[in-house]
């Protein structure tokens, strides 16, 4: 993982950058993210073009090429390193109305009511309105 910014409360927003990052956040955080994770990872890379015809030399840029392109993967973590949210936002963090943001905690519960100065910090850092509205992807009752 690697680190994003601080939010209040000695909390922290780190990136996932790999499929085990995101697996081991689905089973901590009993969500499906690491399902998610996988399927746009593999819709980045296969926007990849090989800028060399040597067969060794072929996947050269494909790791940086699918970190710019596919979604942001974050999880907030506690001082303790406890799992708290994780959110997917768009490319490059860029406000982006036509990508649905989605954020949510353990089992999917909405995050907003527990973590909403963490989120509003992740918000600042990119630039963009994270509101739960928006990025709450499940019906409050």
């Amino acid at each position: 993982m690697r680190y994003v910014c601080d939010a209040p409360d000695g909390k922290t927003w780190f990136r996932i950058e790999t499929e085990g990052e995101a697996a081991s956040e689905s089973e901590i955080m009993h969500h499906a993210v690491e399902k998610y994770f996988r399927k746009e990872r593999e819709r980045a890379a296969q926007t990849f073009h090989p800028l060399s015809k040597v067969n060794f030399e072929q996947e050269i840029g494909l790791n940086a090429h699918i970190q710019r392109q596919m979604p942001l993967f974050l999880t907030l973590r506690d001082g303790e390193g406890n799992a708290l949210a994780t959110a997917m936002l768009p490319p490059g963090g860029r406000d982006d109305r036509g990508f649905r943001p989605i954020i949510v905690g353990p089992n999917n519960i909405d995050p907003y009511e527990e973590e909403g100065d963490a989120i509003a910090a992740l918000a600042d850092h990119f630039g963009m309105v994270l509101e739960r509205a928006r990025c709450y992807p499940y019906r409050r009752d």
